[in-house]
């Protein structure tokens, strides 16, 4: 992701067809706040094409670098795209959707640029709270941080209803928000800002940390000799059904294989095979130390040394 007041690394240039869906413009019945959005990279994108249904008006898209997709979002919301800081963003919202190490910078860049008081400023950061916007509330906005518990990736624009969106804040700015992701159909609950951090270590869990398992996943299926364009084929109905298991019932009910099982001459040519992969093998040392720790097993003080054994043949090849 850049890490600049233009937000993520947005969508991929396509036609706006295929990434800008059909939104309305908010009738003049329904009298909701007016919004900006402040870097319309993948988070900010998405925002900016539901809140249009939900009869939110999106004037302002804010960002440095004014890209061809960019430029599209803003004719297809009939919003008007200008640099942060150099324009006053003359609506009720302002939500701050740049990377998290750009959040302050961009907070203070808007401080300075004119007044607040009386304005609602949201950030969408899973792991910082509402404190990095302390420059705006200074000058009289009352702030929260909004982040919504879902992956935002390139050339895709998920739906909000349904997400859970974790708030925490000053108390007029989280009610709004609280309306503000019921109209997009959204499942709001509060978060308290010593919370936020583990709070996000727990999406890390849920989205990208399983990325970097199937990343693990292909490199063994690869030296397996399956071929890379079957990997997905093959695997997608374990995957699949191993996800409605865990949803349906919990981790204990929807753990299978030969760690449950208690079949330690299994584990340990798993272990003699991976060698050969030394980055997967201690994923998987890593996985079946968690599954001990958590979950139901047999044959557990055999599997425990196993594991040990392999845990030192990690740390091994891990020094200088």
């Amino acid at each position: 992701m850049g890490a600049d007041a233009g937000g993520a690394m947005p969508p991929a240039d396509l036609p706006e067809s295929a990434i800008l869906p059909a939104v309305s413009k908010p009738s003049p019945s329904k009298a909701r706040p007016s919004i900006s959005i402040v870097g319309p990279g993948n988070l900010g994108t998405a925002l900016a094409l539901t809140l249009p249904s939900a009869g939110y008006d999106v004037k302002f898209l804010a960002t440095r670098h004014k890209r061809a997709h960019v430029r599209a979002l803003a004719r297809k919301i009939q919003a008007q795209l200008v640099a942060p800081g150099e324009q006053a963003l003359t609506t009720d919202i302002v939500w701050i959707t740049v990377p998290d190490d750009a959040i302050a910078g961009v907070a203070r860049l808007l401080a300075r640029s004119q007044e607040w008081k009386g304005k609602l400023v949201f950030h969408s950061s899973g792991a910082l709270t509402s404190d990095e916007l302390s420059p705006l509330r200074a000058k009289g906005a009352r702030v929260a941080s909004v982040h919504p518990m879902m992956t935002f990736v390139r050339a895709t624009v998920p739906e909000m209803a349904g997400i859970a969106f974790a708030i925490e804040g000053d108390a007029t700015a989280t009610r709004v928000a609280r309306s503000v992701v019921a109209d997009l159909g959204g499942r709001a609950f509060v978060i308290k800002g010593q919370s936020k951090v583990l709070y996000h270590v727990f999406g890390s869990f849920a989205s990208p940390l399983v990325i970097a398992l199937m990343a693990s996943l292909e490199q063994v299926a690869r030296a397996a000799g399956i071929r890379q364009s079957e990997i997905k084929r093959v695997m997608e109905p374990l995957l699949s059904q191993t996800l409605r298991n865990y949803l349906n019932q919990d981790a204990a009910s929807a753990f299978s294989g030969p760690l449950v099982r208690g079949d330690v001459a299994t584990v340990r040519k798993h272990l003699a095979e991976l060698r050969k992969l030394p980055e997967a093998r201690a994923v998987y040392v890593a996985l079946a130390r968690a599954s001990l720790n958590f979950l139901p097993v047999r044959n557990r003080e055999l599997l425990e040394k196993e594991l040990k054994s392999a845990e030192r043949a990690v740390k091994s090849i891990r020094k200088p």
